[in-house]
């Protein structure tokens, strides 16, 4: 295994190849809501010198795992510094205010990326027009993240956003799918499987709609009765915004309760490194016994943790409901 990471400093236009000089390297991601991080320990040496928001490309056997930028540095007595760097998503953490019509996650995106002069990437066409959106004083994180989950409400497909090096990216997880498999023979050193019903599951979808004409609010209902009478009533309430008419509304309710109630199944794992592997892709593991199922499919990551540390890789990550 060979690691190169390559800081760039933007003033001099020097770059600097510094694996020799890393102890550690830990590169992180999650599905939503987050930006990539890298963060690693350098011994300060030579001429090395660097500063916030000068270019840091983290790559191993030849294959880019992180490009980004510095965001925070802190050095100690013995030149020690611990740096943190950020991908794209990060520089999307400001507010703003959007009102887009009839537009698919993918042209909300393209939009955004270019009021903050940021690159794009493979951008998929997700074939949903949200009919109306408005945020204001929200960050553009946030903003992307919920019409990505308006999309997935709405069509029952799974769209992931995030930064692949070469810009921002939209992609479906099948689209990302991993060769490797992870199990008791290949990768897995450890793991935790859990099922519940606490976080993630609801049996009975209410969604509101104001209406302008009457003044009052219209209510839409999706529940399941089998599984209430199992469970007990598990409710999700949610307010709908826009201009939808009836059958949007209730085609949403059914979807969000096909989503949602089902008894979630998760696992935390740790195992051997996967170069390249991120959250929102899809990987398959191969667990026999695991509890109530023998697990032998294709699951979706929702946060990946890389280490490379004394020339050993391990990652540990947790995936989305199996």
């Amino acid at each position: 295994m060979t690691t190169e990471l390559l800081i760039a400093n933007k003033l001099t236009g020097k770059i600097w190849e510094c694996s020799n000089s890393v102890q550690s390297v830990t590169w992180k991601t999650e599905r939503t809501g987050t930006p990539g991080s890298l963060q690693f320990n350098i011994i300060k040496s030579g001429d090395l010198s660097f500063v916030e928001g000068d270019v840091v490309r983290f790559s191993v056997d030849g294959q880019l795992q992180f490009y980004g930028w510095v965001f925070t540095k802190s050095k100690n007595r013995w030149g020690e510094i611990d740096v943190t760097c950020y991908d794209r998503l990060r520089y999307l953490k400001a507010n703003a205010a959007y009102n887009f019509k009839n537009q698919t996650a993918g042209d909300m995106i393209r939009q955004i990326a270019g009021d903050f002069e940021l690159e794009t990437s493979d951008l998929a066409d997700t074939g949903y027009a949200i009919p109306s959106f408005y945020k204001s004083d929200v960050s553009c994180l946030d903003i992307i993240g919920e019409a990505v989950q308006q999309t997935l409400l709405n069509t029952g497909d799974i769209y992931v956003f995030y930064d692949d090096g070469d810009g921002l990216a939209l992609k479906r997880p099948e689209d990302m799918m991993s060769d490797v498999i992870i199990g008791e023979k290949s990768h897995l050193t450890d793991y935790t499987y859990k099922t519940d019903i606490d976080e993630q599951t609801y049996n009975s979808v209410k969604l509101v709609l104001e209406n302008e004409e009457t003044g009052r609010a219209d209510v839409y209902m999706a529940e399941d009765s089998a599984t209430i009478g199992q469970w007990g009533l598990l409710q999700l309430y949610q307010q709908v915004d826009g201009t939808v008419n009836e059958a949007q509304v209730a085609a949403q309710a059914q979807a969000t309760l096909s989503y949602y109630n089902r008894r979630m199944r998760t696992l935390s794992v740790s195992s051997l490194g996967v170069p390249g592997l991120r959250a929102g892709m899809m990987v398959r593991m191969v667990v026999p016994g695991l509890g109530d199922i023998n697990l032998d499919q294709y699951v979706l990551l929702e946060s990946v943790t890389h280490t490379w540390e004394n020339g050993v890789h391990t990652m540990d990550f947790d995936t989305m409901p199996i």
